[in-house]
């Protein structure tokens, strides 16, 4: 996730838990890696048809004297407000990717002459890909959320973002500042964390407040309107990943003052939130962070984690190492799950501490007879390191000097019995030796969502070089890249058949959209954008009509 170390994508091969040996805390996959993709290219794409500009965005000192160092573009503000324009295709796109990729993160960290401190604080950067027969189109655009219109006019931050507070001349604003806090007016509504198209068409930007929800046209990137909930549901903060699907929406909605999570879910067409279920929480004095979280067929698998909210935190002007969260070892980890029929709690077990911020698929196991024995979440696991959250300031990412300081990251398993026991279990999906350790930012074929699944696709850190590992890797060094999205072919009938889509800002300054092979992983076309872009998080496909 950063440019301290060398980052490649990856195409990891997930067998099933039935393959597992018991006990054992590794699984091979069943190919070995291809070699490295060659990058070294002797001719350049150019960029044509610039049919839609805007004046770059005003610089502070700091954000110039970083502008100058070209490796740093994926940790700098993004260059001007808006681009859209027609790419030179190198290689060959397929005739049959027809659609529009969008990605959604933060990509402007300063206001007037202030600098942000963290990846998450940066305002809504959305970047969209538009396939037609072969063409590629790209423009980005600014989500206009209040947070991001009130600091452009006032030029100074005025909503609380992950770790900003606005600075406040007395005693008296402070003070107000706390109660609209508790009320939710001063929380961002800056929707810089994913993007998903719901099954009435409507494209939703989203970041952990409810408030910022946001309606984006997917073809103009215009901001069209606030994702306004219709029911009594309140509450500030919900899940940053809701699973969506073709006729539902999912989302989990954290009680602080009751901990625990409601499980909520609305129909195509509406927006209105009703209730699936609650879990009441086993340990801490809050619940815990819970970014995003999987289901299956028939479950929702609700984890909670000893990082949990806290706030005494969230009320401190200046930020913590853990920000408006707090470690909570001796609270324990625990892993819910909840029929969705009939919102019972039909296991809750104790399992070994974890940190996590993406859960990447679950499924159910069955026995011989079909009967459901347990369920199996996997999740990219921090090893239940909480520094992944400090080392993502902006300090750190942009002051790369050879060291390696991010924490490791693994393909975490989780293994729930339905049979009533007290524990389930943790460990390691596939080898971290095979795909590089610092695993994150996976995608699958949605296709298999909740379902056993053979192939995900992620970042991870080239840590140590693979030479006879057990992933397919592209690796471009000085490289970052970001979320690797994989697109089905249509009538596809194998889980691999597709693409995988990523967008790199590389060592020279430059950005490019890369395509690769979702099978065999080699690279089948790229094209140049007009200059780099910031790194990104999360992306969605919206199919041709």
């Amino acid at each position: 996730m950063a440019s301290m170390i060398p980052i490649s994508i990856a195409k990891i091969h997930v067998f099933p838990s039935s393959m597992v040996v018991s006990g054992d805390t590794t699984v091979l996959s069943s190919f070995r890696k291809l070699p490295m993709v060659s990058t070294n290219r002797t001719t350049k794409t150019t960029i044509v048809n610039a049919a839609t500009s805007s004046s770059t965005i005003g610089q502070s000192p700091l954000r110039k004297e970083m502008a100058g160092d070209q490796k740093l573009v994926a940790w700098t503000s993004v260059r001007q407000e808006r681009w859209e324009g027609e790419l030179v295709v190198e290689g060959e796109i397929p005739k049959w990717l027809n659609g529009t990729y969008l990605r959604n993160g933060p990509g402007l960290w300063h206001v007037g002459d202030y600098d942000f401190r963290h990846l998450f604080d940066g305002y809504a950067t959305l970047v969209r890909l538009h396939f037609d027969n072969g063409h590629l189109i790209m423009g980005h655009r600014q989500i206009e959320s209040d947070a991001y219109k009130a600091a452009k006019k006032n030029n100074k931050l005025c909503y609380r973002e992950f770790s900003e507070v606005p600075k406040h001349g007395n005693f008296l604003a402070y003070i107000g500042d706390l109660a609209n806090l508790f009320s939710g007016a001063s929380l961002t509504d800056n929707a810089n964390t994913g993007v998903a198209k719901l099954a009435d068409g409507r494209v939703v930007c989203l970041t952990e407040t409810i408030k910022g929800s946001i309606v984006i046209d997917p073809n103009t990137l215009d901001t069209l309107e606030k994702f306004e909930y219709s029911d009594s549901w309140g509450g500030l903060i919900h899940s940053a990943h809701p699973i969506v699907t073709d006729s539902e929406f999912i989302t989990l909605l954290p009680d602080l003052l009751n901990p625990g999570y409601t499980v909520v879910r609305m129909e195509s067409g509406t927006n209105e939130r009703k209730m699936i279920g609650r879990v009441d929480c086993r340990g801490g004095p809050s619940p815990g962070w819970v970014h995003s979280f999987p289901v299956t067929e028939h479950y929702v698998i609700v984890p909670e984690m000893p990082l949990r909210y806290c706030a005494q935190n969230l009320l401190k002007a200046e930020p913590t190492p853990l920000y408006k969260f707090r470690w909570y070892p001796e609270s324990k980890g625990f892993m819910h799950v909840m029929c969705k029929a009939s919102g019972k709690i039909v296991a809750s077990v104790e399992v070994p501490l974890f940190v996590t911020f993406h859960f990447i698929n679950a499924y159910e196991e069955k026995d011989e007879q079909g009967r459901i024995t347990g369920v199996i979440a996997d999740c990219c696991e921090h090893y239940a390191d909480t520094t992944i959250l400090d080392n993502l300031r902006l300090q750190n990412l942009r002051s790369w000097s050879g060291e390696d300081v991010l924490p490791d990251a693994r393909v975490g398993r989780f293994r729930i019995p339905l049979d009533g026991s007290e524990n389930g279990e943790l460990y390691a999906a596939l080898n971290p030796e095979e795909h590089g350790r610092g695993m994150d930012m996976c995608s699958i074929n949605p296709s298999f969502l909740g379902k056993p699944y053979r192939y995900a696709y992620a970042c991870g850190a080239q840590r140590p070089y693979l030479i006879d590992g057990k992933a397919k890797n592209w690796y471009d060094e000085g490289a970052v890249p970001s979320e690797p999205f994989f697109v089905a072919r249509p009538g596809a009938t194998e889980e691999d058949d597709g693409v995988v889509i990523s967008m790199i800002s590389d060592k020279n300054g430059e950005g490019y959209a890369l395509i690769l092979d979702g099978s065999t992983f080699e690279e089948i076309a790229r094209a140049k954008f007009p200059y780099g872009l910031p790194y990104g998080l999360h992306g969605c496909w919206v199919p041709k009509t």
